[in-house]
């Protein structure tokens, strides 16, 4: 019993040599080949629920904008009006500077136009601007039409300007009112629940 414990425990395997039954590794790669292609099979199943469930809210939201698309009137002047100022002659005709500007300040109205939002509260409001664009509309083609006549001069030339100006800063006015009024109703819904 004076024998060291390693010494003993090093004898004992020594004399005892174990062995892997006949097959047993094979028999281990199966099993881990089966539950590999399990695991696989689980995630690939998971992988095509989760690709589904994206294409349908996908799917759900471009319905929804395609509906939000058709369904909003548009706010732009009708086709006649835009084919009649594309043979009209306008200040931005004589020289590329002038166009420059011109462009600069028509793409500025007609993107204020295209974000007004129309409901039946703010209806009467935005018409009314509308009235007031239109006069400076007329206005403009008056103008138009006295540069063509008359030849260019620096009086029509910054009446036009001022002119597009005019309906710029008068739609970020409207801008305005309608962000004031949605506030104010905002607030009033908050006080009522209140």
């Amino acid at each position: 019993m004076e024998q060291d414990l390693r010494e003993m425990f090093k004898k004992d395997r020594e004399a005892k040599k174990y062995t892997i039954k006949h097959g047993h590794e094979e028999r281990f790669l199966e099993r881990l080949k089966q539950s590999s292609l399990e695991n696989k099979n689980q995630t690939s199943i998971w992988l095509k629920i989760a690709a589904s469930i994206v294409i349908i809210i996908s799917i759900g939201f471009g319905f929804k904008y395609y509906n939000i698309v058709t369904n909003s009137t548009p706010l732009v002047v009708d086709n006649t009006t835009i084919e009649n100022e594309k043979t009209e002659f306008t200040f931005g005709d004589l020289s590329p500077d002038l166009k420059k500007v011109e462009n600069y300040y028509v793409a500025n109205i007609n993107m204020e136009l295209a974000k007004l939002e129309v409901s039946p509260d703010t209806k009467e409001l935005i018409d009314s601007f509308m009235e007031q664009l239109n006069n400076l509309n007329l206005e403009y083609k008056t103008l138009n039409t006295e540069l063509k006549d008359l030849g260019p001069n620096d009086q029509t030339i910054t009446a036009l300007i001022e002119n597009l100006q005019l309906r710029l800063q008068l739609l970020q006015k409207l801008k305005r009112k309608l962000n004031e009024l949605k506030l104010s109703k905002n607030e009033q819904i908050i006080d009522n629940s209140i």
